[in-house]
C-alpha cells in the first residue's frame, strides 16, 4: 500500500481560486501571509504527512495503544511504536503553533491554511491527529477564559506542543446528557480545587508523547445548582508544576484502562479517575458555573476538526481505491470489441463509484475551507458588520459540515471497499482500516442527531431562518449566473442547482412550521434536512468551482485539472445534487404515526 500523497492541486485551487486567499491575507492579523507562504507551508506539511505520519497509520491500527497496570491501579499508556518519535518531530517543526497567536509563541497563520494542513494530518494518520485536535481545543478555551496566570504558565508550552491537552466531559452516567455530570470540585484554601470523580472516553487522556497533559475537566462545586448551569471548568495537570514551572509530582489523576475499539486503535481512549489516590488538584478556568460555555469553545473547534476528519479519511480512501482501480486487471472494456483485458478503472460502474467519491470529497473540502475562511473574517476583520455576518454563517454551517462530512466518510469509505471487491474485505490491503476509523466520526463531538437538532433548533428555528435565507439568496444569485453563462455545461449545473434550491426553500418552510407547532415532528426530519442543506451547499460550491475552471480554460490554461474539475462538478450535479427532491419530500412528510407508535413496537 502506498503512502499518503496530499491533493495539493485541489487544495491550492480551493484556497486561492474558490475561497480566495487574497482577501484573507489582506486582514491586518495576516499581513505577513501571502500565496507563496501558503504554498510553501502546504508543501512541507504534505511531506511530513506522507513521509512521517502515513507509514505509522497501519502500525497504529495493528498494534494500537497499550495500557500498563501500575501499583494500586495507577496505570499509564504507551502509544504504538513510532508515535512518540513522530510527535517529537511534529512539535519541533512548529506544527502545533501554526494557527496559534504570536503572543504565546504561535505563528498566527490563517485558519484557512490551518484547516488544509489539518486535513493532511487526518488523511495520513487519523489516530495521531487526535492529540493535535484536543490540544488546539484546550488552547482556544484558555485563550478565551483563562486567567493571566494560567495563560502565562500553560499556553506557551501547549502552543509549542511540549505539553498536550484533553477534554474531560463524559462520565459513565452522562454521555450527551451533560446535566447528569457528577464529578466534584471542592475549593481549597490556596485557591485551587480538589477534583474527584471518573471520566470516560477521554482521548489521549494518558500517553508517552509529551512531558505533561492539561486536562480540562467539567465538574461541580458543592453548592452548585443542578443541571448544566452548575458546571464549572478546571485545568487539572497530569503533573503538578514545581517552582520552576516544570512538571513535578504526579497529580491525583490516573488512567485505569483504555478502550478496545472498532477503529482508531492508535489513539488511546482512556478512563481517568480523579481523586482515588489523594485527589487531583485543579485550577478554575473562567467563572464558576460558566464551564459549559467555555467547553463549547473546545467542542465547536473540535466539530470543525472532526468535519475535517471526515474529509481526510474520505480523501485517502478515494486515493487508495483510485490506485487499485488503475492496477487491477479484470474483464474487458465494453466499449471495445477486441476482448483485451483491462484495468477495472475502464469499467463504467467503477468510474461511477470513483467519481462519486471524488466529487463528494471535493465538495466537502470546499465547504470546510469556506467555513475556515469565514472564521478568519469573523475573528480578524476590522469591519464589525463583516465579522457579525461571517460569525452567523459559521454558526449555521459548522453542524452541517460535521454531520455531512462524517456520515459521508462512512459511505465513501464503503464505496472504496466495494472497488477493491473481496480484497477490500480482508486486512491485507489496508482499505478496511479507513471504514473502521471513519465510523467514530459521526458519533463523537456530538452525534449527527445532535448536529441536526442544533441546526434545526438553534440555527434555523430560533431566528426564523433569516441567516439561512441570506445564504439561499447568495446561492440563487450564483445559480442564475451559471444559467446565464452561455456555457452549456455550466448552464446545466445552474439549472440543477436552481431546482435544488427550490427543494431547499420548500423544505425549510416545512421544517420551520414543524419546529413551531410540534418540535418532535421537526426533530424527526432534522437529519434529512441537514443532509439536504449540505447537498445543496456542496452543489453551489462545485458550481462556482466549475465556473472558475471554465474561465481559466477560456483564458488559455491547458492544465488538465480544470477540465477534470468541470467534469467533477457536472457529475455532482447529476448524481448527488439530484437527491434534493427526495430529501425535500422526507422533510415535508407527516410523521404523526411514527410519533404515536408505542415504545414496545421498536
Amino acid at each position: 500500500m502506498s503512502h499518503y500523497q496530499a491533493p495539493l492541486r485541489d487544495m491550492r485551487f480551493v484556497i486561492h481560486e474558490l475561497v480566495g486567499s487574497t482577501p484573507i491575507c489582506a486582514l491586518p492579523a495576516y499581513a505577513d501571509c501571502d500565496a507563496e507562504l501558503i504554498d510553501a507551508v502546504l508543501e512541507e506539511a504534505a511531506r511530513f504527512a506522507g513521509d512521517v505520519l502515513s507509514p505509522l497509520n497501519p502500525v497504529g491500527d495493528r498494534d494500537g495503544a497499550r495500557w500498563l497496570a501500575g501499583a494500586d491501579g495507577k496505570g499509564e499508556v504507551r502509544t504504538a511504536a513510532g508515535f512518540a518519535e513522530a510527535y517529537g518531530q511534529f512539535a519541533a517543526g512548529g506544527w502545533m503553533a501554526l494557527p496559534c497567536p504570536p503572543d504565546y509563541g504561535g505563528q498566527g497563520l490563517p485558519r484557512l491554511l490551518a484547516v488544509a494542513v489539518s486535513e493532511m494530518w487526518k488523511s495520513a494518520n487519523l489516530s495521531f491527529s487526535h492529540v493535535i485536535t484536543l490540544t488546539h481545543g484546550a488552547i482556544e478555551a484558555l485563550l478565551i477564559a483563562g486567567s493571566d496566570a494560567l495563560k502565562a504558565t500553560w499556553l506557551p508550552r501547549l502552543v509549542s506542543g511540549e505539553w498536550t491537552g484533553t477534554m474531560n466531559i463524559t462520565e459513565p452516567q452522562a454521555g450527551s446528557d451533560l446535566a447528569a455530570i457528577a464529578c466534584r470540585a471542592v475549593p481549597q484554601a490556596d485557591g485551587s480545587y480538589r477534583i474527584s470523580g471518573q471520566k470516560i472516553f477521554i482521548t489521549y487522556g494518558d500517553h508517552d508523547m509529551a512531558a505533561n497533559i492539561a486536562h480540562l475537566v467539567l465538574a461541580r462545586t458543592p453548592d452548585a445548582p443542578a443541571g448544566v448551569k452548575g458546571l464549572s471548568l478546571f485545568l487539572v495537570p497530569k503533573f503538578i508544576l514545581d517552582e520552576s514551572g516544570n512538571p513535578g509530582e504526579h497529580n491525583g489523576v490516573y488512567c485505569t484502562s483504555i478502550e478496545h475499539k472498532l477503529g482508531v486503535h492508535g489513539s488511546p481512549t482512556t478512563t481517568l479517575v480523579h481523586g482515588d489516590h489523594g485527589g487531583s488538584t485543579g485550577y478554575l478556568i473562567g467563572q464558576l458555573g460558566r464551564g459549559l460555555e467555555i467547553m463549547f469553545v473546545m467542542m465547536n473547534s473540535a466539530r470543525l476538526s472532526v468535519g475535517t476528519e471526515g474529509l481526510g479519511v474520505a480523501q485517502r480512501a478515494w486515493q487508495l481505491a483510485s490506485e487499485y482501480a488503475k492496477d487491477r486487471v479484470q474483464g474487458t472494456d465494453v466499449s471495445q470489441k477486441s476482448g483485451e483485458r483491462v484495468a477495472i478503472v475502464r469499467h463504467p460502474d467503477v468510474r461511477r463509484l470513483l467519481m462519486t467519491q471524488r466529487s463528494h470529497t471535493e465538495a466537502i473540502r470546499a465547504l470546510a475551507y469556506t467555513i475556515a475562511a469565514l472564521q478568519d473574517i469573523a475573528h480578524q476583520s476590522p469591519d464589525a458588520a463583516a465579522r457579525d455576518a461571517a460569525h452567523r454563517r459559521v454558526e449555521l454551517l459548522t453542524p452541517v459540515l460535521k454531520g455531512w462530512s462524517t456520515e459521508s466518510a462512512v459511505e465513501l469509505t464503503s464505496l472504496a471497499i466495494q472497488i477493491f471487491g473481496g480484497m477490500g474485505f480482508v486486512e491485507e490491503t489496508g482499505i478496511a482500516q479507513y471504514m473502521r476509523d471513519a465510523r467514530i466520526t459521526p458519533i463523537y463531538e456530538g452525534t449527527t442527531a445532535i448536529q441536526a437538532a442544533d441546526l434545526a433548533g438553534r440555527k434555523i428555528a430560533r431566528d426564523g431562518g433569516k441567516v439561512l435565507a441570506t445564504l439561499i439568496a447568495d446561492m440563487h444569485g450564483d445559480a442564475a449566473r451559471l444559467q446565464d453563462s452561455g456555457h452549456a455545461t455550466l448552464a446545466a449545473i445552474g439549472a440543477r442547482l436552481g431546482a435544488s434550491l427550490g427543494h431547499l426553500e420548500a423544505a425549510t418552510a416545512a421544517l420551520l412550521e414543524k419546529m413551531r407547532t410540534q418540535p418532535a415532528a421537526g426533530l424527526v426530519v432534522a437529519e434529512p434536512f441537514l443532509k439536504l442543506l449540505a447537498t445543496v451547499v456542496g452543489g453551489w460550491l462545485m458550481g462556482k468551482a466549475a465556473q472558475i475552471a471554465t474561465q481559466a480554460i477560456a483564458a488559455g490554461s491547458t492544465d488538465p485539472f480544470y477540465r477534470e474539475k468541470i467534469v467533477s462538478a457536472k457529475f455532482y450535479a447529476d448524481h448527488i445534487l439530484t437527491h434534493s427532491s427526495g430529501l425535500q419530500a422526507t422533510v415535508e412528510a407527516d410523521n404523526a404515526l411514527l410519533l404515536e407508535l408505542a415504545d414496545e413496537a421498536f
